[in-house]
Order: structure tokens, then sequence, then C-alpha cells
């Protein structure tokens, strides 16, 4: 018998959106619902009564996150989330499925589950179906999730087949382990972009006694059309009196698509963290309170909204808290994008309950997609004097604004643009720091040698600085820069109050002097400037190469196969690895054809993955999946198989190469 009393009170004319409401342990939920995300037992930057002041009904929590801190042992003894911070409303715990995703260099997975190192103190842990409910049910959360096996959207279909079936082992054991326990549990379709899979998921699931299903795999690769055709493909797979949660998403837009096509549950990091960067989603588009435009603005920042932070603060003071990095400016732009979240579904509801859902859906779906640059509220400001344009431009290259509130340099005459989808200080940790593990590293090693190839400006040498300070025990590591044109790193510089990662004595010393030192000696980064083939045999043999220039079209001699022959040659020893943006069939067959082992690299941006090749067969505690079968025959069916320049009698030689290469043969 579900636990939730589901009750379903409309379903919209010419839409699938419903409205309904629920009773869990801790109060009743009215749907469509946003559920904010509190990670830690937090929602960042915001406190209960703000939570509950902005409207907020029920919060998410993740079981990854606080099964290592601060333990299940602690919910036990103080009774559970709700008392532990203060919350009496109801509590949705994730499984540590999508976590478990997002580490993929640092774990390994198996039938019984997924062994991960913890972040807090380096212990091994084998999280479980079992071990994720147990952890749930002692943090005390209304509806928990079952453990899944979340893999990209782009997978090849063998690879989605595997992971929803694994998906479904574990959400009978996920059932076992839920035993009497009065507490609410979801389970998580799978089946990625393949609608026959997506079908035999929900097939299955809804033979067992869940109390709702979750929409999951989705926000992870896939284009947007393609996530609005299998959220409602899914969606109406799924019962209709039981609630439909789209697991991860997202901006107010896509939350609108969804709920036009039946889901009733979503949650999402968006509202407070793109506050941190002082972006504000407002009736009249979304804002980007950095921009200089606010400076002298007096206005409401948006003057349909009856938050607290509209009420009593102008768009200047929002814009001065922002460019000053104060934490006050996160906590009120994100109090106000909440709320604004939780009026947006109000509004559905009420549309929906009306019978006017669809007139509203079409009206909403233009204005939730304006920018402020859009809206005539929006102050003009006129051309930038000459001087201020010159600041913002070097040769061949500009700084690039991105609508998320970030910048990064741009090739003009590519148009290129490093880093055009995630911040540089993400994209330089999630895609080559943390990847190559460099504490683990040093535990072995006296000294690190990194080869960054492609230095741009600077995000992933000074990523590899920046974690150098927090080392418990520093040893020494050396960065080898690769650059022909440094002027991006001079232009960035000029403009480094939007270039947070150079407030740094470093790359001025770089650019001057060629080299720099840290302080204590036990970081030195030197600069080679030139062309990297001619530069590289004057460098030391590198443990780890952060290969990241500009595409094959602008840099076409570095994606050779005489490139990665050159590095191979030159790694240090069977250890060494090299990092990679690209996914590229061609590029991953090339280094294959060098002797690298190739795998799969963490995800950035809207691609689901990225590479990373090995100068041996990696450890198995590497973590990383190394390409199998499924990428062969993906090769095999490709069109770029091999390189332009080879000759016909040079193609099957190629080829062969890759077939028999120990990565495929198990030799």
């Amino acid at each position: 018998m579900p636990r939730l009393n589901f009750f379903l009170q409309k379903t919209a004319r010419g839409s699938k959106a419903r409205a309904a409401r629920f009773t869990t342990l801790h109060g009743e939920v009215e749907t469509p619902v946003f559920m904010p995300v509190g990670t830690q037992a937090t929602v960042k930057s915001q406190t209960v009564e703000t939570l509950k002041e902005t409207g907020s009904s029920v919060l998410l929590a993740n079981t990854y996150h606080l099964l290592l801190r601060p333990g299940p042992e602690v919910f036990r003894k103080l009774g559970g989330i709700h008392s532990f911070m203060k919350w009496d409303r109801p509590v949705l715990t994730d499984s540590g499925g999508f976590q478990i995703f997002s580490l993929p260099h640092s774990r390994r997975m198996n039938e019984e589950g997924a062994l991960f190192q913890s972040y807090v103190d380096g212990r091994m842990i084998l999280l479980t179906p079992e071990l994720s409910i147990e952890t749930q049910k002692a943090i005390g959360s209304d509806i928990m999730m079952v453990l899944d096996q979340c893999i990209p959207s782009t997978a090849s279909e063998p690879e989605a087949l595997a992971a929803m079936e694994l998906t479904h082992r574990w959400a009978l054991r996920s059932l076992n382990a839920r035993g009497e326990s009065p507490q609410s549990m979801f389970g998580i379709v799978q089946g990625a972009c393949y609608p026959e899979l997506r079908k035999r998921s929900a097939d299955f699931l809804t033979k067992l006694p869940f109390d709702g299903f979750a929409i999951g795999g989705l926000a992870v690769g896939e284009s947007k059309q393609e996530r609005e055709t299998f959220t409602e493909l899914a969606a109406g797979m799924l019962p209709e009196q039981l609630p439909r949660y789209l697991m991860g998403v997202g901006t107010p837009i896509d939350i609108l698509e969804a709920v036009h096509r039946g889901v009733d549950m979503f949650d999402c990091i968006l509202p407070s963290q793109l506050a941190q960067r002082g972006t504000a989603f407002t009736s009249l588009g979304k804002f980007q309170l950095r921009r200089s435009v606010y400076k002298f603005s007096e206005e409401r920042l948006d003057p349909a909204c009856s938050c607290v932070t509209c009420a009593d603060y102008s768009r200047a003071y929002l814009h001065h808290l922002v460019k000053s990095d104060e934490v006050l400016g996160w906590h009120l732009i994100a109090r106000h994008n909440i709320h604004f979240y939780h009026q947006l579904m109000k509004e559905i509801r009420k549309n929906i309950l009306n019978d006017t859902f669809h007139a509203y859906y079409e009206k909403k779906r233009i204005e939730l997609v304006r920018t402020d640059e859009e809206n005539p509220s929006t102050p003009f400001i006129p051309a930038k004097p000459k001087r201020s344009e010159k600041r913002l431009k070097l040769g061949d290259y500009e700084v690039h604004h991105n609508p998320s509130g970030f910048s990064s340099i741009r090739q003009v005459s590519s148009g290129e643009i490093m880093h055009s989808v995630n911040p540089p200080e993400l994209e330089a940790r999630t895609l080559y720091l943390e990847p190559s593990q460099i504490p683990e590293r040093l535990k072995v090693q006296d000294e690190i040698v990194i080869w960054d190839v492609g230095l741009g400006a600077a995000s992933n040498a000074m990523a590899v600085i920046d974690a150098h300070k927090n080392l418990e025990e520093p040893k020494k590591i050396r960065i080898e820069s690769f650059e022909i044109d440094l002027d991006p790193l001079r232009l960035a510089l000029k403009n480094n109050h939007l270039f947070k990662h150079l407030r740094s004595p470093a790359p001025n010393a770089l650019v001057k002097e060629g080299a720099w030192r840290s302080p204590e000696g036990r970081l030195q980064w030197r600069l080679f400037q030139g062309d990297f083939l001619n530069q590289m045999d004057k460098a030391a043999p590198p443990d780890l190469v952060f290969f990241d220039p500009f595409s094959p079209k602008v840099d076409g001699p570095l994606w050779t196969a005489n490139c990665f022959k050159r590095i191979f040659r030159a790694l240090k020893d069977q250890n060494s690895m090299l990092m990679t943006y690209s996914v590229s069939t061609l590029v991953r067959a090339l280094l294959l054809s060098e002797g690298f082992y190739v795998g799969s690299g963490a995800p950035s941006g809207p691609k689901a993955e990225t590479t990373v090749a090995f100068a041996g067969r990696p450890a198995p505690g590497s973590g990383v999946k190394l390409l199998g079968a499924a990428w062969l025959e993906r090769w095999e069916r490709s069109g770029a198989k091999v390189p332009l320049n080879l000759s016909a009698r040079e193609i099957p030689e190629f080829e062969e190469t890759i077939r028999r290469h120990p990565q495929f043969t198990g030799e």
C-alpha cells in the first residue's frame, strides 16, 4: 500500500500538466513542487527560517555526503535530520547514485555496489543498496530513493542496458532493505535515450511496491530536445496515481516544459549556485547582476516579486555585493531565486486547477527565456570609451562574457572559446586536477612533473598551484607550460577582475620572467614559448599531461599521430597519463595507435565524458573505465576512423593496430 496517499486533483486540458497533493510523515505537499537542494543538511547560504519564508515545503538532502559527514550514527543519536537541522517539513534524500556517476576516477563499480575513497578521511567505502537505505533510514527522510547506476544519456545501448538491469537488481535490494520502515521510497527509471529500454525499465519497476517514481539518467549529456522527448515518454509510462519526479532539472523553462509533459516534482542546485555568480531569475528574465549597467540602478530587482530581497534592496546594492564577493549578495540573490521558483510552481498549480494552464504555458515559455539585455527596464549604457574596449581585446583575442555569469577568452579569427560552457576554474578542476589524483601520487613520489599543453589563460596551471597550497605535506611539483601565443594570458591578466584565478603573483612572473617558484621552493612553474613540437624536448619527462590546445581545426599538428607518439615516448613511466577535453573517435584511435590505453574521462558541460589516456594498463584502483567492445564497434562504423593523410596501403595496418591493442584483446 503506497505510503503517500497521493491524490491527483486535476490534469490540464491540452497538456499533461498535473496538480496533486500527497502526505508525508512531516506534512502535506502540493504539486507541482520544487525542492531546494540541501546537500549537507543545509541549503547553501540559507537558513531554515529564510527557506520557510521563500515558500519551501520539501528539501532534498544528499545521502552520499551525509554518509561521509556527519555519518549515520550522528543522525541516529540526534533523532534524524529534522531535529538535527531544525526543519519540521518533509525531506527527500537521494541515494548517492548521481555522486557515483560524478566520480569516474575515484570509484570502482561491481554487482555489490560502488567502492570509493572518502574525501573526508581517505577511507575506502563500499556503497551498496543496503548501506544507502540504512543511511537514509538513519537520516529519517520522508522519501528515500533507491540506489541506481546513473550513466551518460549518450551512452551506447549495451552500456545503457547493463546499467538499467543493475539498477533493477539494486531496486529489489533497496526495497528489501527498507523493511517495515514507514518512510516512502521511489524507484528510478533508467534507459538513457533508448525508448525500448525506458519502456522495459518502467514495466519492471511499476510492478514493485514503490510509492512514486523518478525519471533518472537525463540532464547528463543529452540535448534539450532529447530531454523533453524522453521526459514525456518516461512520464507517460508511469502510473497516474503516483508522483513523478524528474531528478536534477533544472532552469525555470526546463521545469515548465517538464510539468507540461506530466512531471510533478523537481530539484536543482541552480537557484543557489547561480546566485553565487550574481545571476537572478526574475519576471523580466534572467539578470546578470555583475553587469555594470546596474551600478547606479535604484530599482528593485524584480518589481513583480514580494520577497525580502526585492522589497528592501536595490539592484545597485546587489551589484555591489556581487562585485565585492560578499556572502550577503549570495544569500540575498539565492533567497530571491528560491522564492521565484516557488512562485512559479504556485502559478503553474493555480493555472492547472483553473484550467488555464495551456494559455499560461504558451505565454510563460517566452518570458522565461528572456535575458536582461532584452528588457526595457535595463538601463541604456552608451558605447564604452575606446580605452575600455581596448582592455577587452588583445591581438586575435577578446574577453567573452558567458550568459551564466563568468568570463573566458575567445579567439576572434576562429571563433573558438576557451571554456565556453563551464567557468575556467571549474573545468580545470573537473577535467584535469581531480582525475590526475595528485595527492595520491605524492604519497609514493617525491616529485610530479606536469606538462600543461595549451597554457591559454593559465586556468589549469593555477588549479594545480591552488591545490598545492592545500596539501597536508606539500611535496615538489613542476609545471611545464607550453604556449605559442601569450596574448590570451596577457589579456586575462589585464582583466583579472573577471578572472579570479589570476589574482596571484605567479602568472605575472611567468609572463615577465618565464618562470615562477613558490616561496618555500616546492613548486616550480616554467614557460616554454613557441611551437609545442619544437619545445617539448626541452622539458622534463612528465607524469601528467594536461592536453588542452585549441581544436584540430586551429591546432592541427597537435592532434596527429606524430604528436601523440612523441608525447608517449616522453612520458616518465608506465603510470604516466594524459587528459584532454576531446571525445573525438579519431583522437582516441590515434592515442591507441601510439600505445596509450584509453578510457572515459570526467563529464564537462554538454559533454557526457572526456578522454583519459595511460602509458600502461591503469592500476585497478584508478577508477577509470577503459574503452571496450562497445566503443570498438562504434569505431568500426565510424566515417572518421583513420587519419586522412594515410595511404591506401597504410590504412589496413592502422586499423589492425587498433583491433589488436591489448586493451581490447585482454593480453
